[in-house]
């Protein structure tokens, strides 16, 4: 039993050095197949990290590129634009007023945009709907453009004017204080000249001169006619859409309409009521789905292209992305 018993031992043993021999044999030969391999650039293992690091440079890198060249075809759009004009040019011009006294509509903006200011005209944008309008609700006897702004005040009684004369890319690019003081001028000239009627152009621009003016901070404006009159004038004020179209809720041409033809309604009362230039309110009050019918009634089409009147702006719409007046 002993000798078995160290024959058994002895076996197991031998069992244990085998499986220890096997496997460094494997190891062995492993670490010298991985050490024989060709490691080229693509077999390399690469860590995570360094992953992180290298792909973020080259994003960088050509995102930069990128902005750069977005950046030269933006400057190189804007000077054939302007016919050579950089913006910071086209922006020390500024935009005359077409004003007389005793005007039966006065057309008040915000301020001059960039084509408006290159122009030296109000509303040269091929885009912006006012001279649309003012033909379609029989403001103006035939479609005028642009070029016919300083024809207005003796051929219909139409100026126009802006609260602020600065131009700028955009309304957003001017400050609340120089809207206020626009405003404390625009009530002299308003003082000075007492058209009939002072048609703004645009809801935020009334809220901010009725709070400076009149002392009230407006809340749910509705369009049409307004409640005061410019103090020491009997000038009555009427609220209008803006004419542009970047005008959310009335984006279109036929949208607007409705209130031009009711400020021609406007004009025509008060004309005809010389002694009594009191109005009540309640019969220019508007409604929406009346507007649409007046839209549906006139059967514009904004697809439609105008080519006289593309010629006369100069610039295609496609191009053209200003939409301010």
């Amino acid at each position: 039993m002993y000798n078995n018993y160290h024959q058994v031992q002895n076996g197991e043993q031998f069992y244990m050095d085998m499986q220890q021999s096997e496997r460094f044999d494997q190891q062995h030969m492993k670490a010298e197949y991985e050490d024989s391999t060709p490691k080229g650039p693509t077999t390399a293992p690469v860590s995570a990290e360094k992953k992180k690091r290298g792909r973020p440079s080259k994003k960088t890198s050509d995102s930069a590129e990128i902005s750069d060249e977005q950046e030269e075809r933006k400057k190189k759009r804007n000077l054939n634009r302007f016919d050579g004009l950089s913006v910071e040019e086209v922006m020390s011009r500024t935009l005359p007023d077409v004003i007389q006294e005793n005007l039966d509509i006065l057309i008040i903006g915000i301020n001059p945009g960039l084509l408006s200011a290159y122009k030296g005209h109000h509303y040269p944008n091929p885009g912006n709907h006012f001279w649309k309008c003012l033909f379609l609700s029989g403001l103006s006897d035939k479609q005028l453009n642009f070029l016919d702004d300083t024809s207005l005040p003796q051929k219909h009684g139409i100026g126009f004017t802006n609260m602020v004369e600065r131009t700028t890319p955009g309304s957003k690019d001017l400050s609340s204080k120089e809207i206020r003081e626009g405003g404390k001028l625009l009530l002299e000239k308003l003082q000075k000249y007492r058209p009939l009627i002072a048609a703004f152009n645009g809801k935020g621009i009334y809220e901010i001169f009725c709070k400076e003016t009149f002392g009230v901070k407006a809340k749910n404006l509705d369009f049409g006619l307004q409640p005061y009159k410019i103090p020491q004038t009997e000038t009555v004020c009427f609220l209008m859409p803006s004419s542009s179209p970047r005008c959310a809720q009335f984006p279109r041409a036929q949208d607007k309409v409705h209130f031009y033809i009711k400020l021609k309604e406007l004009r025509d009362s008060l004309k005809g009521a010389v002694q009594n230039r009191e109005v009540e309110e309640t019969c220019y009050t508007f409604d929406l789905q009346m507007a649409k019918e007046d839209a549906k009634r006139l059967a514009i089409k904004e697809e439609q292209e105008d080519p006289e009147y593309e010629s006369c702006a100069g610039v295609s719409s496609e191009t053209n992305t200003e939409t301010k007046p």
